[in-house]
């Protein structure tokens, strides 16, 4: 009885020993689990089958639109590109045989035709020759800063607004003291290529240098490389540059802003004068007006023109012709022609809308897609998956290494006692002695109570 009494107790324990270290070596291979799952891994291709979302062979790559391939008025996609074609020198374009040459006769320092809708780069020579794009930079501003700035906006014109403007520089009229609507000064960029509107709208905005780093970080976004900005309104500036390739991108962008489109688009405009009067202004792109011996080309919006002697003539102009909408740049004809310019993008526009059902394009006004960025993992997984299950609240010393990838701190917990060993059956090695021991114990106990039994059925127990 007296065993019994002690054994009992022991055995209950036992028990509840055991099963609670049943249940902490089950934890551990969980926690191995765990820790493979939260290793982020690639996906491989084949693995879309078993969504139902298999690959169209058929349908285009993000790839192949962004390298440029052919595209008709609804975007459809064929054939992809050379992606670095367009930093070649030289004329290039894909033309399917029997379909237009495209016109030998453009002295364009660059120039650029793509199809505004799908951003198909159609032919272009010498497409990122960084060149001065004096105020058909003006583009980048307005695609930057039309956004940012409420479009029934006043605002009261002081001196300091118009500090800076460029000697010589192309105006509208701003004067201090007068207040503006905001579309009165874009109306004012647009059409008369207005330097102190631009330097009013710059102030509004943040500020002359704020306004340059929001057009760089701008460029950037939209996959223009190639252009440098110094002053926005494209006054000749040191080191100021962009390319036929950029302005067409900056270009497409502004026609996806229903202000921009309707502004570049304008081409007669009233302006505030003193007091309550106004005077006329009128769109300085010749082929949208016609004027100055140059006939208004047929499906024109827009976009902007510009000259600076350091940059000589640049343009970039859209136009519509039943569901295509076409882009060319222009930048610095050198044959010395009247109206160069605009007889050079009249002539590449042509051709693009006769040529560009049977062109492959040589590149896209698209940037491409940046690579999703890596996942990052949680604080929790951090940890480790066996201090997820039972350490989560322990605090790490002070000065201690983190736990490692499986939970066990690698410094700041001091060594492992002697003879006990390490890992989680070194610290539970003394708890397991005992469970053996209690055991055996019972083991014995059954046995003799057995044989205690058997004698007193044989009557050898007294």
């Amino acid at each position: 009885m007296i065993i019994r009494s002690i054994l009992r107790p022991a055995f209950v324990g036992t028990v509840a020993l055991t099963t609670g270290l049943t249940g902490l070596l089950t934890l551990v291979p969980a926690a191995a689990s765990a820790r493979a799952t939260t290793t982020p891994t690639a996906t491989p291709v084949t693995a879309l089958a078993a969504t139902g979302k298999a690959a169209d062979p058929a349908a285009p790559t993000t790839a192949a639109v962004a390298a440029g391939s052919r595209a008709g008025p609804g975007g459809e996609v064929s054939r992809p590109a050379d992606a670095a074609l367009l930093y070649r020198p030289g004329t290039h374009v894909r033309a399917a045989p029997g379909a237009p040459a495209p016109p030998k006769d453009v002295s364009a320092l660059s120039w650029v035709v793509a199809d505004a809708g799908s951003g198909a780069v159609l032919a272009a020579h010498d497409a990122h020759r960084a060149l001065p794009p004096a105020s058909t930079l003006k583009t980048l501003f307005a695609v930057t800063v039309l956004p940012r700035i409420p479009g029934d906006a006043r605002h009261s014109v002081t001196e300091a607004d118009l500090a800076g403007v460029g000697a010589g520089s192309s105006l509208v009229g701003v004067a201090p003291g007068r207040t503006y609507d905001v579309a009165d000064l874009w109306r004012g960029v647009f059409l008369s290529s207005g330097n102190d509107a631009v330097r009013v709208l710059a102030g509004m905005n943040g500020g002359w240098d704020s306004t340059i780093t929001q057009m760089q970080a701008k460029a950037r976004a939209l996959g223009a490389h190639d252009t440098r900005v110094v002053s926005p309104d494209g006054y000749d500036a040191p080191g100021q540059v962009s390319s036929a390739y950029d302005l067409a991108v900056f270009g497409r962008a502004g026609l996806r802003l229903p202000a921009f489109a309707e502004h570049c688009a304008t081409v007669d405009a009233q302006f505030p004068g003193a007091g309550r009067s106004t005077f006329g202004i009128r769109n300085t792109n010749r082929l949208l007006t016609g004027t100055d011996e140059v006939d208004r080309y047929r499906g024109l919006i827009g976009v902007k023109n510009g000259y600076t002697t350091h940059a000589g003539n640049t343009l970039v102009a859209a136009a519509r012709r039943g569901d295509r909408t076409l882009l060319v740049t222009v930048m610095n004809p050198q044959s010395g022609a009247p109206n160069a310019v605009y007889e050079e993008a009249r002539t590449l526009l042509d051709w693009g809308f006769a040529a560009a059902p049977a062109v492959t394009p040589v590149g896209s006004l698209v940037a491409p897609v940046p690579p999703s960025p890596p996942r990052q993992a949680s604080e929790e997984e951090k940890q480790g998956p066996v201090v997820r299950a039972g350490r989560a609240s322990v605090p790490e010393p002070e000065g201690g290494a983190r736990a490692t990838d499986a939970g066990i701190p690698t410094a700041g917990t001091g060594p492992e006692p002697t003879g006990q060993g390490t890992g989680v059956f070194g610290r539970l090695w003394p708890k397991v002695f005992i469970t053996i021991a209690c055991l055996a114990a019972l083991a014995l106990l059954v046995s003799w109570r057995a044989a205690r039994r058997r004698r007193r059925r044989e009557g050898t127990l007294p």
